[in-house]
């Protein structure tokens, strides 16, 4: 990985404590497998501590999957726009969160929806700190109730009132799929998410059936022929484990019975379930934040 001996340098500078003391590190919520081996070359017998179910989505959240070609995403998002206005409370568009792969088509869908009378903002790499604050204000006090956002919104953005998701354009990994559509069902509140796929999807398509059956969500006929036909596993497009999972319960990097590093002090807790039906996972981290 490029960004590992830049890692190195930064924790071999740190202040490190006086021998015998202990010292606290938290992690965010995503510690996929590559980073906490890495971890492992400074932590020994460390505690892996996480709430909630790995990669998994809320009940909260109903996901749709819509196979929808290239060149008529745009008409069809349109219809999902037309009917959440005649749904919504006075007429109002509910806040929606459309999800693209580049800048540049966050640009162009922002003004084309503009141009066809839906108020949107957008949010993206090139943006100054100070415009997408603006974009965000505006989008949470409905001025402009649709933000076009590329991976940069994915993460972090807490806005209670997010009605619907749109993967316009789905990612590469099964991780950001789950973190771009919670961004909506947030606390206690439901949502939807809906994803356009087609043929440039393929090789999402195992994981992202799994995830859904997972989390108890009606998966079209099409989309498990799909799966049926697509090669899942170590590629950059599967995605493997949620990186909520600690990596020393992996059959991979386990010794016998033993953990990682040949003990069995880690501490688990028993009964709870990971987003791959296991009945003897850790309690595992949150897929929110």
């Amino acid at each position: 990985m490029g960004f590992e001996p830049q890692i190195r340098r930064i924790v071999q500078q740190m202040d490190m404590p006086p021998p015998g003391a202990r010292q606290t590190m938290l992690f965010s919520a995503t510690f996929p497998k590559e980073i906490q081996s890495l971890a492992a070359d400074f932590l020994s017998n460390y505690v892996f501590l996480a709430v909630g179910r790995v990669g998994s989505s809320t009940d909260l959240i109903v996901q749709r999957v819509e196979y929808v070609h290239e060149s008529d995403k745009r008409s069809h998002l349109m219809d999902l726009l037309h009917a959440q206005r005649a749904n919504g409370m006075d007429g109002k568009q509910a806040l929606t969160l459309v999800f693209v792969e580049t800048k540049k088509g966050a640009d162009s869908l922002e003004h084309w929806l503009f141009i066809n009378g839906f108020p949107a903002t957008s949010i993206h790499g090139d943006r100054t700190q100070q415009e997408r604050e603006h974009a965000l204000r505006s989008f949470k006090c409905g001025k402009t109730p649709i933000l076009v956002a590329t991976d940069v919104a994915a993460r972090g953005l807490d806005i209670p009132h997010v009605t619907q998701v749109v993967n316009f354009d789905l990612p590469n990994d099964i991780d950001d799929y789950v973190h771009r559509i919670g961004r909506t069902g947030r606390a206690g509140k439901t949502g939807l998410a809906t994803a356009f796929f087609n043929e440039n999807n393929a090789p999402l398509a195992r994981p992202l059936t799994d995830l859904m059956q997972e989390a108890n969500q009606e998966v079209p006929a099409w989309l498990s022929q799909f799966a049926a036909r697509s090669c899942y596993g170590k590629n950059r497009h599967g995605g493997g484990r949620y990186g909520g999972r600690d990596f020393r319960r992996d059959a991979s990097f386990s010794k016998g019975s033993m953990d990682y590093y040949g003990g069995s002090n880690i501490n688990y807790s028993h009964g709870a379930s990971s987003a791959y039906g296991e009945a003897r996972g850790p309690v595992v981290t949150s897929a929110w934040d």
